[in-house]
């Protein structure tokens, strides 16, 4: 089992900046490829970001591209998001999750084995 935390999230006006954490715990962290998703109020859960075991490789939904930057944290089990140029149409709860390191990366939700409980994020115009 996985166990993953998302914090960061909060109320910021349109340009604004947020960082998000998301905090791992259980199984070898670096086993595991993270990506953030995100769903705003009746749409379906999108992909956002992701990054690869070792952080050698990272990927964006063409939303977020030039405005998000992902990263992790293997020592502290840690994968953040860095949005800037927040838009409100980026406003959604934020989730992070894991899979597998032995996949290759996918931006289809279910393939992902462990969620949070996400986090919400408002963008103000």
């Amino acid at each position: 089992q996985v166990q993953l935390v998302e914090s960061g999230g909060g109320l910021v006006q349109a340009g604004g900046s947020l960082r998000l954490s998301c905090a791992a715990s259980g199984r070898t962290f670096s086993n595991y490829a993270m990506a953030w998703f995100r769903q705003a109020p009746g749409k379906e859960r999108e992909f956002v970001s992701a990054i690869t075991t070792s952080g050698g490789n990272t990927y964006y939904a063409d939303s977020v591209k030039g405005r998000a930057t992902i990263s992790r944290d293997n020592v502290k089990n840690t994968v953040y998001l860095q949005m800037n140029s927040l838009k409100p149409e980026d406003t959604a709860v934020y989730y992070c999750a894991a899979r597998s390191g032995i996949f290759t990366i996918t931006q289809v939700p279910e393939r992902y084995e462990y969620w949070g409980q996400g986090t919400q994020v408002t963008v103000s115009s």
